[in-house]
C-alpha cells in the first residue's frame, strides 16, 4: 500500500513539474503539439515506474555498486584532468595553438570519465562479495537481515533436530527454505510408499513448527532462474547459498562435501550433535575425589574439573579419597549435567 501511494504521488508531482515547465518557458507551439509534448514527457517520467513494477527483485548491492562506481569514476576523472592540465598547457605552448589545448582537453575530458566510470562500476560489481560498504549502517553484500542466512536442506527438515536447536535461541540468523526444497518435501509426503510419506509429512510439520516459532525467522525463497536449470536439487541448493552468501544446514554428508568443494559453507547437524554429546558415556571410567555424602544412603559425591557433579554408589565411606568410577548413566537438563556411576573394580583408598 505504501509503494502504491508513493507511485501515485510521483505521478502527481511529475505532472505538476511538466505543466510548470510549459507555463514557465511559454513555448511557442501549436496547442496540439504542446499537448502531445506534455503527454510524451509525462509518459517518459512514468517509464521509471514501469521498470520498478517489472523488476520484481531488487538488489541493493547492484544499486550501491553503480552509485559508488559513478562517484569514484567522476572523482578520478576530475583529478586526472587537473593532473594533466600542465601537459595541455605545455602542448599548447609548443604548437602555439590554444585551440589544440582545448581540443586535447575536451577529448580527454570526454573519454576519461566514460572509461573510469565503467571500470569502477565493473570492479565493484565483480568484488562486491569480498568487502562491505556502509550505506549507512547496511552491509553492502548482505541481502537478508541479521547474520548470514541459513539455507535448510530437505534432510535437515525431515530430521527435525533443527527445530529443537532453534528453540534454544542459539540461531539468530534468518532461515531460508528454497521453493524447490519445499516441493521436494511435498513430493515425498505424497509418495505411495508409507515410510517416505511419513518422512515427508514430518518435514512439513517441522517447517510449520519453525514458521510458528517466535524465536525463528523463516522464509520460503523462490529462485526462479536457478530452479529452471536442469541440475540436481543439491547443486541448486549450493547455488542459492552462494547467491545469498549463506550457509547450508543439512544431514547429507555428500552435500556437505560438494558444498565445501565449491566454496560454500555447510553445517552438518550430525557434527553439531557430536560436538554437544556428553564427554562421558555409560561404561567410561573416570577418576574423582569423594568430598561429601549424597542424598541417598551409601552415595558419595565428587566433581569434575568443569563442575559436573558425579554421584557414586557405595562411596559414602570413602570421603576425601580419590577413586575410579565407572559411568552408569548421564542426566542432561537445562540446569546442567549429572553423572551417576559405581566404584570400579580394584579401587584402593
Amino acid at each position: 500500500m505504501l509503494i502504491f501511494v508513493i507511485r501515485v504521488l510521483y505521478f502527481v508531482v511529475s505532472a505538476g513539474a511538466v505543466v510548470t515547465y510549459f507555463n514557465l518557458f511559454q513555448l511557442d507551439l501549436p496547442r496540439w503539439q504542446a499537448q502531445w509534448l506534455i503527454v510524451g514527457l509525462l509518459l517518459l517520467t512514468q517509464g521509471v515506474t514501469v521498470l520498478d513494477v517489472l523488476i520484481k527483485r531488487k538488489r541493493i548491492e547492484v544499486i550501491s555498486a553503480v552509485y559508488f562506481g559513478l562517484l569514484v569514476g567522476v572523482l578520478l576523472s576530475f583529478l586526472l584532468l587537473q593532473a594533466l592540465e600542465p601537459v595541455f598547457n605545455a602542448v599548447a605552448r609548443d604548437v602555439e595553438n590554444e585551440g589544440m589545448r582545448l581540443n586535447l582537453r575536451g577529448i580527454v575530458g570526454l573519454i576519461a570519465p566514460l572509461m573510469l566510470i565503467y571500470m569502477c562500476i565493473s570492479f565493484l560489481l565483480q568484488t562486491k562479495d569480498d568487502f562491505r560498504f556502509v550505506i549507512p549502517f547496511v552491509e553492502f553484500s548482505r541481502e537478508l537481515k541479521g547474520g548470514r542466512p541459513l539455507i535448510l536442506d530437505s534432510s535437515a527438515l525431515i530430521d527435525g533436530r533443527i527445530a529443537d536447536v532453534a528453540e534454544t535461541r542459539l540461531l539468530d540468523a534468518k532461515m531460508v527454505v528454497p521453493a524447490f526444497i519445499l516441493k521436494e518435501i511435498q513430493d515425498i509426503a505424497d509418495s505411495n510408499d508409507k515410510n517416505r510419506r511419513t518422512r515427508g509429512r514430518r518435514g512439513l510439520d517441522v517447517l510449520s513448527k519453525l514458521q510458528n516459532s517466535e524465536h525463528c525467522d523463516v522464509t520460503v525463497y523462490s529462485a526462479t532462474v536457478i530452479e529452471r536449470k536442469g541440475v540436481t536439487n543439491d547443486q541448486r541448493l549450493v547455488e542459492v547459498a552462494a547467491e545469498l552468501s549463506g550457509r547450508i544446514i543439512t544431514n547429507d554428508f555428500n552435500l556437505n562435501k560438494v558444498a565445501a568443494l565449491q566454496g560454500v559453507e555447510a553445517i552438518n547437524l550430525n557434527d553439531v550433535a557430536n560436538a554437544l554429546k556428553p564427554r562421558f558415556l555409560p561404561g567410561d571410567q573416570l577418576n574423582i575425589r569423594i568430598i561429601k555424602e549424597g542424598e541417598s544412603q551409601g552415595q558419595g559425591v565428587g566433581y569434575l574439573d568443569d563442575g559436573t557433579m558425579v554421584v557414586c554408589e557405595q562411596a559414602s565411606s570413602l570421603l576425601d579419597t580419590e577413586i575410579s568410577v565407572v559411568v552408569t548413566s548421564v542426566l542432561q537438563s537445562s540446569a546442567g549435567r549429572m553423572i551417576f556411576g559405581r566404584k570400579a573394580d580394584g579401587n584402593t583408598s
